[in-house]
């Protein structure tokens, strides 16, 4: 099992940027695909972005050209900056390991965008 911290939520305005960091421990870091997944009130669960063990980022279409994921396996740590956040984008994120078949998720962090 892998345990997943999130951190770097919180509150800013429409055209603003965060970054949230998410630390991993339990598992060999640099073999994990991990990701960010986002859930805003009322809607499902749906994926933001992943990175491979590779380093190959993949974004959602929402997402793409105003988020970036990153990785560091040095740190056991993957990130994900946020620019140019819309009200669009407020909603809980997670982190998300998956090796070897297991998903793990993080506990979540607030992301509130304000107009």
């Amino acid at each position: 099992q892998v345990q997943l911290v999130e951190s770097g939520g919180g509150l800013v305005q429409a055209g603003g940027s965060l970054r949230l960091s998410c630390a991993a421990s339990g598992s060999i870091f640099s073999r994990n695909a991990m990701g960010w997944y986002r859930q805003a009130p009322g809607k499902q669960r749906e994926r933001v972005a992943t990175i491979d063990n590779g380093g190959v980022p993949n974004y959602a279409d929402s997402v793409k050209g105003r988020f970036t994921i990153s990785r560091d396996n040095a740190k056991n740590t993957v990130y994900l900056q946020m620019n140019s956040l819309k009200p669009d984008d407020t909603a809980v994120y997670y982190c998300w390991s998956f090796t070897r078949g297991y998903v793990d998720w993080g506990q979540g962090t607030q992301v509130t965008v304000s107009s």
